[in-house]
């Protein structure tokens, strides 16, 4: 378990940051960016999940814990030394939990016959911009996988992530309010 006694340490000071194995980065190494990317999209679900409750209350909690298991995971190369502490990894059955919730979320939504536009009640609107930070997490990922090695399944997990708060979106204006369908050359 984690234990800070002080937050500030002066150690970034120079721009630069540690990782978890105490290697020393600068803060806009691509490393960096990505597990950024990662803690803004866990405070955008965090910000979605104050409107929320129920079930879908308690899947945005699940997910922000594993946001902090994904950050983890990044922060963490893999090269560590052999016999270091394992590193927290996201892992399949997390992955599992999403589609899951994805495919039970879906069978009681209508099938999709236009683009939707990020919007409908407040809640769906915030999911979808934490939808958003999550594709650009994703990204910055990918620019991380072309440099360094890193667990395939934390990709694999902010992929279904994305997917995941699609479909909630879906769901909570299913239950609250409407969907805005994208009405293409509308305003031409």
């Amino acid at each position: 378990m984690v234990k800070l006694t002080k937050i500030y340490t002066r150690g970034g000071d120079a721009g630069e940051t540690s990782l978890a194995d105490g290697k020393r980065r600068l803060k806009n190494d691509p490393r960096i960016t990505a597990y950024g990317s990662v803690d803004e999209a866990n405070a955008a679900v965090g910000l979605a999940r104050l409107s929320l409750d129920g079930p879908e209350y308690e899947m945005l909690a699940r997910i922000q814990n594993d946001l902090f298991d994904l950050g983890a995971d990044l922060s963490t190369p893999e090269n560590q030394k052999e016999n270091a502490t394992p590193a927290l990894r996201i892992q399949q059955i997390q992955i599992d939990r999403l589609e899951q919730e994805i495919d039970a979320m879906n069978a009681e939504l209508a099938p999709l016959t236009s683009f939707i536009l990020p919007g409908g009640c407040e809640s769906a609107a915030q999911l979808h911009l934490a939808r958003t930070i999550v594709r650009r997490a994703e990204r910055d990922l990918v620019t991380l996988m072309e440099l360094e090695q890193i667990n395939p399944l934390a990709f694999k997990y902010l992929n279904r992530l994305s997917d995941h708060l699609f479909v909630l979106s879906r769901h909570v204006n299913a239950k609250r309010g409407s969907e805005i369908l994208w009405q293409p050359g509308q305003n031409l």
